[in-house]
């Protein structure tokens, strides 16, 4: 029986016979099978998904932007900064241009509105920076005391506070209104991270989670806000509430529970509110029963960033602000922005939040501590949520409900308190970044530097009490100690091996200014 001979023995048997040039064909043959088996291999192993790609490039770009360990350069802290200061300086802009047409119109000067809120971010920026190099621990210790103060304040603006457009929010502090929800936000923040910090062993059980953390503790505040008919701010303390739960590693089932509750109620509190209801429809697109449109404001903000198309129509020159947009500087002051600085305009803005988000996002899951975790991630989904809802407002997305865009909206309140939490971010922020990297100048008095501030002023007016002759000597500051490594201590070890036992050791004595060292005597030396 003859058997048919196979590629590879016809090959071998060519390049037996032949020579050269079959040894090359073979050569590649096997060269293409090994490539082939290769690429199989290659195939066969697992290969990076888009998410792990665009994760593992996210984390090189951070790592590359911030270092890593104890070489860390702070990046995250000045993109809160940065970000922080560039919204405020365009909020204080904004409102001067947004309301410069209806002061003048109501015999006012068009600064005022923008000067009141000037003086606002100056406040809000000084306790910013102090509460930047404070550390947060301190916080725990006014958690409860701030809790009460928000609860009092809410009970307080239900009794004399004042009304505007069917909200009673505010309280007259003389010629300035405060606003005690904007405060409420950040106490609330403060005080259900402390809570669920000292319960953090026991979070696992449910009556634990919400108790007394959502009963009665978000919910008496959202209660209080209810009833001052402002339903815009009790959604932006619910996001809170959920936000601080989550980042407290609370059983995600509750949270289902909690959205078909606060889901219910939310339609409950629609239905029986007749200006509501007739928000929606006019935001569907329907009539009011009384053939009114109260979504007149959306509809004319919408008019404002058609109009302004890629770069505007030039600051200060928007056309919407002239009572077509009633309170412009406000809630709608983004529509302002769209209209006057175009879309470019308005991306900036945008850039600007993501940046902030992303930077507190970097904190937020740096933090080890599940008091730092939770207060910082808080005040995150506050801001954020709470920008969002804004612009889902002005461009059509959601109904009008009445929340101020955080740091350019008109609101000394509301700015104020952003920016104490943008001041508690900074302080997590600095802790994170190397000591000799940490900025230290401006302010450096926290708890523990003002109490060293007091005891150096009451020894300073001790010794000014004191008799002239019993004055003790003002002792002199100590230099600062060189830092030597370890090859500079070796070799200076090695120096001092050399010295001969002979040499007395160097005087220690205290040079005083004017006088002359005498040189050392030596004893080897014979006196004549």
């Amino acid at each position: 029986m003859v058997s048919t001979p196979t590629r590879p023995a016809t090959a071998r048997t060519a390049s037996t016979a032949g020579g050269k040039p079959a040894g090359k064909a073979a050569g590649k043959a096997a060269g293409k099978a090994g490539s082939t088996a290769a690429g199989a291999a290659a195939d066969a192993g697992p290969r990076p998904t888009p998410v792990a790609k665009v994760r593992g490039w996210y984390r090189g770009f951070w790592a590359a932007l911030e270092g890593t360990g104890r070489s860390r350069n702070g990046s995250t802290y000045y993109l809160i900064l940065g970000s922080t200061l560039a919204l405020t300086a365009i909020g204080i802009l904004m409102v001067l241009s947004a309301s410069s047409v209806e002061a003048i119109a109501a015999g006012e000067s068009a600064y005022t509105a923008a000067g009141k809120q000037s003086l606002f971010a100056g406040i809000g920026l000084f306790c910013m920076f102090v509460l930047s190099r404070v550390n947060v621990v301190w916080l725990k210790r006014g958690a409860w005391a701030a809790i009460l103060g928000a609860f009092v304040l809410l009970v307080l603006v239900l009794l004399v506070g004042r009304s505007a457009l069917g909200n009673q929010n505010w309280i007259d502090v003389g010629p300035f209104t405060f606003q005690p929800s904007e405060a409420a936000k950040l106490a609330l923040a403060l005080w259900m991270a402390t809570v669920l910090n000292a319960k953090a062993k026991l979070l696992h059980q449910a009556k634990h989670a919400l108790i007394p953390v959502v009963l009665p503790g978000a919910a008496g505040v959202i209660g209080l806000i209810l009833m001052g008919n402002d339903l815009g701010t009790a959604m932006i303390v619910m996001l809170i509430t959920a936000a601080a739960l989550y980042f407290a590693g609370v059983r995600l089932y509750l949270f289902g529970i909690a959205g078909l509750v606060l889901a219910v109620g939310t339609a409950v509190l629609a239905i029986t509110s007749p200006n509501r209801v007739c928000r929606i429809l006019s935001w569907t697109g329907q009539t009011c029963a009384d053939g009114s449109d109260v979504n007149y404001q959306s509809t004319n903000g919408l008019y404002a960033l058609a109009s302004g198309g890629w770069f505007g129509v030039g600051l200060g020159q928007s056309r919407q602000k002239y009572s077509w947009i009633p309170e412009a500087h406000n809630d709608f002051i983004f529509a302002i922005i769209g209209e006057e600085l175009g879309l470019i305009g308005t991306i900036v803005v945008l850039i600007l939040f993501a940046i902030l988000g992303t930077a507190i996002y970097r904190v937020v899951v740096a933090q080890q501590g599940l008091f730092h975790r939770v207060l910082a991630g808080a005040i995150m989904v506050w801001l954020l949520g709470q920008a969002s809802v804004n612009m889902a407002v002005v461009t059509g997305l959601l109904p009008v409900v009445g929340i101020p865009l955080p740091f350019i909206s008109y609101g000394g309140s509301a700015l104020l308190m952003s920016l104490c939490a943008i001041g508690v971010v900074l302080s997590l922020a600095r802790a994170q970044m190397a000591p000799d990297m940490q900025p230290k100048g401006m302010f450096r008095f926290g708890p523990a530097g003002f109490a060293r501030v007091l005891r150096k002023q009451a020894a300073a007016r001790r010794d000014a009490k004191r008799p002239a002759g019993s004055r003790p000597p003002t002792p002199k500051a100590n230099p600062p100690k060189a830092q030597t490594t370890r090859a500079q201590t070796t070799k200076a070890q090695a120096a001092s091996d050399r010295v001969p036992a002979s040499r007395p050791p160097a005087s220690t004595a205290v040079r005083r200014p004017g006088t002359r060292t005498p040189a050392p005597k030596n004893p080897a030396r014979k006196r004549t």
